[in-house]
Formats: structure tokens, sequence, C-alpha cells
């Protein structure tokens, strides 16, 4: 029942941040508007949430998102807690996830030897 629960708040989590990014909710300059969160993880006590973000493009880039958002990440906070209704609202900790930009790395790879 727990992990049932963790991943109810996990899917809660992604979509208001993502919501608040979309919305332009947090206006940090250094914030690229094409970021996407991909993935959060919730602690088992709901204390802590580490959230991953991405963005397709230059790193220097994705880096100034992640430090934009962790400086935001209070402000973040709390808008959560106006927008959810949950007792505790985790800390989030924003950390950068290149996935994408490695599977169409990837992706081109195959297609070049299919050639």
């Amino acid at each position: 029942m727990a992990e049932v629960r963790l991943k109810k708040v996990e899917s809660l989590l992604k979509e208001e941040i993502s919501g608040l990014i979309s919305r332009r909710v947090i206006k940090d300059p250094r914030l690229a508007p094409m970021t996407t969160v991909t993935e959060v993880e919730v602690s088992r006590d709901l204390h802590y949430a580490k959230v991953y973000i991405s963005f397709y493009g230059d790193s220097q880039i994705r880096t100034q998102s992640v430090e934009a958002l962790n400086h935001a990440s209070g402000f973040i906070h709390a808008r959560l807690k106006d927008y959810l209704r949950l007792r505790i609202i985790p800390r989030l900790t924003f950390y950068a996830d290149d996935s994408i930009e490695r599977g169409v790395r990837l992706t081109n790879k195959i297609r070049d030897l299919n050639r």
C-alpha cells in the first residue's frame, strides 16, 4: 500500500511542478522555457523529493536551469502547499537528467548503423 501512495505523490508532484514551469510562474530568467520534469523520487517518509529535469540543448543552459530551480525551491514548495492537499509537502532538490539527450544520441547511432 505504501508503494502505491508514493507513486501517487510522485505523479502529483511531477504534474504540479511541470505546471509551474510551463505556466512561467517561476520568473527566473535562467530557467529555460522548454524545461521538462522527467522524474520525481519521494523518500519513504515523504519529507524529501528528488526532481529530475531535462532540457534538450546546451549543457550550460541545463545547469543554469537546475541552479534556478534549486534557488526557487522554497517558492515552489510554498506554491505546492497552496495547490496540494497533502499533510507533508516534501523539500525539493532538483537534478539534471540527460536521459532524453542520451536517447536521441543512441537512436541516431542505431540509425547510422542501419544505413
